[in-house]
């Protein structure tokens, strides 16, 4: 730790912030990293039909109640940390955390996310639908501009981080002393990102637990005491995944498909998992379709084929993972798919199945829309067909008797209007 800490930033109300013995005692840097296959969420869980679960901790919606020693949260792999308020300043890298506190009401609370004009510009084309709900992302701080720094936390002098401290220990300039020294001084961490995928997490945290996007939100939920708003937007989750479960075809009548990204020079794919365990993949494993590499063993979720491969694979529907951003072109992809010899024999381009995808890191307004989206290009016959959707427009309308979930339910848990 070292001995300036406290001189860079003047006394706030954050410094009443108390943090659990948990986040700086044995937990934290204890032991070597397993694979944490067996690790399970601290919080109850049931099966929500998407090969993973939701939270049912605090299902009441009772939560945490705040007193005058302040409420306590608790997520792997910082522990428990004890708050004095709901955060008026909170600092995030990744948008799912700032999708997540859009959709909790506290949305202005974020001051930063990892390259906010594409996060924001995204967030605000799924937005465009709900009445009342808007991200203004302008000024928002991009953590990972010029890298990430122990300076630029004090610089944003946050309430909380919703940032996963094992993360933080593996970037650039980070030791185990700076992640500790940012809880003890400044705010507490309270963010988990090797459940994206299921990696392995750094070495120092043997005990990492694993979450599905929406027990994470549950403990996000937490933070900001809105375990109500959680609860009603967790339901809208769970109704959507039934409906769609249940009216999916025999897995042996399922299109296959890959999400994959186009490099930009057109050369190559990134190509991703569809059904695979990790929070990255909340918006593919509920629509099981049949994942034209499932068989590949990459590195992590994600590998790198050419058009051969990809020929060879040959999908019917092909995914374009950051499709709706403001990225990428999808008309410039789909010309270049059709220009490459390889490329125009791709079933899924000669059917005309090229679709944008979204973000993977998609909070929890954001994976009802992606669930959506994905069930209409893979299941058209099903639940509608997708409409299209030209570059830089808004998520396209769906007309109401198509849309998969309630856009004025979600809308009025988000504003507060139910």
């Amino acid at each position: 730790m070292t001995d300036d800490a406290d001189s860079r930033r003047s006394p706030t109300r954050r410094d009443a912030l108390r943090f659990g013995g948990a986040l700086l005692g044995g937990g934290l840097l204890a032991g070597c990293s397993g694979s944490g296959d067996s690790a399970t969420p601290s919080s109850q869980s049931t099966a929500d039909g998407d090969g993973a679960s939701t939270s049912t901790a605090d299902a009441s919606g009772d939560g945490q109640p705040t007193t005058a020693e302040g409420y306590s949260v608790s997520l792997s792999p910082a522990g428990e940390v004890t708050l004095d308020a709901v955060p008026e300043d909170v600092f995030t890298v990744y948008p799912q955390y700032l999708d997540m506190a859009v959709a909790l009401g506290h949305g202005e609370a974020v001051n930063s996310v990892y390259v906010p004009e594409m996060s924001g510009t995204t967030m605000n084309h799924y937005y465009h639908h709900l009445d009342g709900v808007s991200l203004d992302w302008e000024g928002l701080h991009d953590p990972l501009t010029d890298g990430f720094s122990k300076e630029s936390l004090y610089e944003r002098d946050s309430d909380v981080h919703l940032v996963d401290p094992a993360w933080v220990s593996t970037q650039e300039g980070w030791s185990a002393d700076d992640v500790a020294e940012v809880a003890s001084t400044l705010a507490p961490w309270v963010g988990n990102f090797y459940s994206g995928t299921h990696d392995d997490p750094p070495e120092g945290y043997a005990d990492y637990e694993y979450y599905t996007l929406w027990e994470l939100f549950g403990n996000v939920a937490e933070v900001f005491q809105e375990q109500a708003r959680y609860e009603a937007l967790a339901q809208v989750h769970s109704d959507l995944v039934s409906h769609v479960q249940s009216n999916l075809p025999p897995r042996e009548e399922r299109p296959t498909a890959v999400r994959a990204t186009l490099s930009s020079d057109g050369s190559k794919f990134w190509t991703y998992h569809l059904n695979e365990p990790g929070y990255w993949l909340a918006d593919t494993r509920p629509l099981g379709a049949t994942d034209a590499f499932g068989d590949e063993e990459w590195n992590g979720l994600w590998g790198t084929v050419d058009y051969e491969v990809m020929l060879e694979a040959d999908p019917d529907v092909f995914l374009h993972l950051w499709g709706l951003t403001p990225s990428y072109s999808m008309a410039d992809t789909r010309s270049t798919l059709e220009a490459n010899a390889a490329g125009s024999q791709l079933t899924a381009v000669k059917e005309g199945r090229v679709y944008p995808a979204g973000m993977r890191y998609q909070g929890p307004i954001m994976n009802l829309f992606q669930i959506e989206m994905g069930a209409k290009q893979l299941y058209p016959d099903i639940f509608g067909a997708w409409p299209g959707y030209e570059d830089g427009d808004h998520y396209p309308e769906i007309p109401e008797d198509e849309r998969l979930f309630d856009r004025q339910r979600v809308a009025d848990i988000v504003t507060g209007g139910s």
